[in-house]
């Protein structure tokens, strides 16, 4: 006797119906969706740099410097993410990129060139995640406050290392990248390297076990670890991750500024923490996007320029920053009770 058989079903458990759109339409639906709301928002803020200020705005100098400014915050947050994916939050990044610029740009460091100045701003954000992530993963300190010692520590630091003073780069190997000369079919080097460590980080969180393992620890630890994840493991390899990206920052700050300043990097953990947010990142863990993510510090980058062409004030543009923060936490709140 032959038994029956059951009808297919669709990724999400149902049994299609006739005229129903095929499963993997709705799930490509729910993927897209907050990709092209940021997108949306972008081209609106676009469209209003070139009504405002159309001739400063749309010129080719001024967008390449948009993307230039949106190079070394977007490198912080593409580590951002990926902490704050796994469950996570640092609040050291920024303190981390003053850190790692200051011991990269002092007159020992800078007799050892280029290589010499690349490696210390690496080596300073690898050191600084190292003892993040030891403190946290292995410590059991709540992330919050560790990184919030470390924010302190590092700021301390660097203010001692430069005495208040500003750190001169004098290496033209260093200088001759932020030069025109360096430019690669009109973009910017630092824009080249924000392009490759976002493809990189894409492909990690996409494409490898690393990425799928920093979901899980975020969506639920516990059954990570009964899955067989060694969480604290991978808790310290995400922020060895983030200071990696802070080290790389620093670098690129250096080669913008020609300089290491004990200020630079002031406000870069909010700036990521909103860039993340707005991208679709969830401050709870198990989601986010790198592209989201990318697309938040394109449209903060685009509102302090637009904001600086039309000479308003510093105040009404963090206001701007809030409203685009509640707007877009809203949206995804609708979106996902909608799909």
């Amino acid at each position: 006797m032959t038994q029956p058989v059951s009808p297919p079903r669709d990724s999400t458990g149902k049994v299609p119906q006739a005229g129903d759109p095929p499963a993997w339409r709705a799930v490509l639906f729910r993927a897209d969706v907050r990709t092209w709301s940021l997108l949306g928002v972008l081209a609106a803020l676009v469209l209003i740099g070139g009504i405002t200020k159309p001739d400063e705005f749309l010129d080719t100098r001024n967008l390449q410097l948009v993307l230039t400014q949106a190079s070394v915050i977007g490198v912080v947050t593409v580590g951002m993410t990926f902490v704050i994916i796994s469950g996570g939050i640092d609040l050291s990044v920024g303190a981390i990129v003053a850190l790692a610029s200051v011991w990269a740009t002092t007159v020992a460091t800078q007799e050892y060139g280029f290589g010499g100045i690349l490696f210390t701003a690496v080596l300073v954000g690898l050191g600084c995640g190292l003892v993040n992530g030891v403190l946290i993963a292995y410590g059991g300190m709540v992330p919050f406050i560790a990184t919030l010692a470390m924010l302190a520590s590092a700021r301390g630091l660097a203010l001692q290392i430069t005495d208040g003073r500003t750190q001169i780069v004098t290496v033209d190997g260093v200088l001759d990248l932020g030069e025109r000369d360096a430019y690669v079919l009109g973009i910017p080097p630092l824009v080249l390297v924000f392009a490759a460590v976002t493809v990189i980080g894409w492909l990690v969180l996409n494409r490898t076990t690393f990425g799928r393992r920093t979901v899980a620890v975020g969506g639920n630890a516990e059954a990570a670890r009964l899955a067989g994840i060694d969480v604290r493991r991978q808790r310290l390899y995400l922020y060895l991750l983030s200071g990696l990206c802070c080290g790389i920052a620093a670098f690129l700050l250096i080669v913008l500024s020609g300089s290491g300043q004990n200020t630079n990097g002031n406000l870069y953990e909010l700036d990521a923490i909103a860039a993340a947010i707005i991208g679709g990142t969830l401050l709870t863990g198990g989601r986010g996007t790198i592209v989201g993510s990318v697309l938040g510090v394109l449209i903060f980058t685009t509102i302090t320029n637009i904001f600086a062409l039309n000479n308003l004030q510093s105040d009404v543009q963090q206001i701007a920053k809030g409203a685009i923060i509640v707007a877009a936490v809203l949206v995804q709140r609708r979106t996902a009770s909608t799909t």
